[in-house]
């Protein structure tokens, strides 16, 4: 089997954990120092806050940001749901604002029909591993005094006018095993707002700045040693998983490209996309996606679908009152199915997917 995403640990990594382990220090610790002052480096941010989970990130930055009840954050439907739920979280209300055609991101267009008196922030999601149209976003929270707080969840690496995601507002990510690097689990928080980033480590460790005197509420969100250690060594890694993506996506759609009924992935001249999922859109009219996809499975290649089912259509939103019409989205999330490029995908498999979807969307 071709999987759809698979880790890379190597020898410095299981060093870095057992290392971890030995000293001792297992909890929040010198690591996690360490890998916050490595990631602020990397993504161009004067602060990193590290947390357990990217979920933990986004809810823990729109708290720091004192967004809460009463609150309305416009963001994306056509995106994992922690994007929406971290800001229920807080009490605070999503709104959703329809998709680009093209790069699946938020149209900047359909934020600005969506803006009232109540909105207080902006939460694009950096979808797939290629950045939202920042330049745009930015200029509309601007002319409405508006927060804007990345999801950089799917994002590491990837650039803006050469500019890193997590740079432009106040920033979120995941280390979830399948994102581009892991820590396990964990995510991190980076801004250059020095009372957020304050704000956000309280937060993260029970409204505490020093042990056991609470200054407001808080929660037990802290990454540990051991997963700091480990994303230390994938940091240095990144680029070069990245690199390795981004070739791997090219080759893919130098042979996709030949098929009829198949769209590849569409890049902003703007963009530096990492691939986080390489993700194509089937408009066949001989095959529908999913009988696609197992067809592909059937065949030893691992694929998935995200997201096949847009937010706003989720039996608990549709629940407590969603019922938007989000045409795009909800186009979209019908057709999309991403294929396998990480690290690990070897040239020939690369061969094998493509030849494979020529002969399933020429009826073979």
């Amino acid at each position: 089997m071709i999987p759809i995403a698979k880790p890379f640990i190597g020898e410095e990594e299981i060093d870095a954990v057992t290392g971890a382990l030995r000293s001792g220090n297992i909890a929040e610790g010198q690591k996690v120092k360490d890998f916050e002052s490595a990631f602020a480096e990397y993504a161009g941010t004067s602060y990193a806050v590290a947390v357990s989970s990217g979920t933990a990130a986004l809810h823990v930055a729109l708290l720091a940001h004192n967004i809460g009840t009463g609150d309305e954050v416009i963001t994306t439907p056509f995106t994992f749901v922690a994007s929406s739920n971290s800001i229920l979280f807080t009490g605070a209300r999503p709104v959703f604002a329809d998709i680009e055609e093209n790069t699946y991101n938020i149209d900047p267009e359909s934020i600005v029909e969506k803006i009232t008196p109540k909105t207080k922030a902006i939460v694009p999601v950096h979808l797939y591993g290629q950045a939202a149209d920042m330049r745009r976003i930015l200029e509309i929270a601007q002319d409405n005094n508006l927060l804007v707080i990345e999801d950089a969840c799917q994002a590491h690496g990837a650039t803006y006018d050469n500019k890193m995601t997590g740079s432009f507002g106040t920033g979120a990510f995941s280390f979830y095993p399948t994102k581009n690097m892991t820590t396990g689990e964990g995510g991190m928080i980076t801004t250059d707002d020095k009372s957020a980033a304050e704000c956000a480590r309280m937060i993260r460790s029970h409204g505490s700045k020093q042990r056991y005197f609470h200054e407001m509420l808080g929660y037990n969100l802290r990454m540990t040693d051991m997963a700091a250690a480990l994303g230390l060594v994938q940091l240095r890694r990144l680029d070069g998983f990245n690199q390795t993506r981004i070739n791997n996506a090219e080759y893919l759609s130098s042979r996709l490209n030949k098929i009829k009924g198949i769209k590849i992935p569409c890049i902003s001249g703007h963009c530096r996309h990492v691939f986080h999922q390489y993700t194509v859109r089937l408009n066949s009219e001989s095959i529908l996606r999913d009988d696609a996809a197992s067809l592909l499975s059937n065949r030893g290649i691992g694929t998935g679908i995200y997201y096949p089912l847009p937010i706003h259509k989720q039996p608990f939103y549709k629940q407590i009152g969603y019922n938007d019409s989000l045409p795009v989205s909800e186009r979209a999330a019908s057709e999309v199915i991403s294929l396998p490029v990480h690290p690990s995908v070897s040239k020939s498999d690369l061969d094998t997917i493509s030849e494979a979807l020529r002969e399933i969307l020429s009826g073979c």
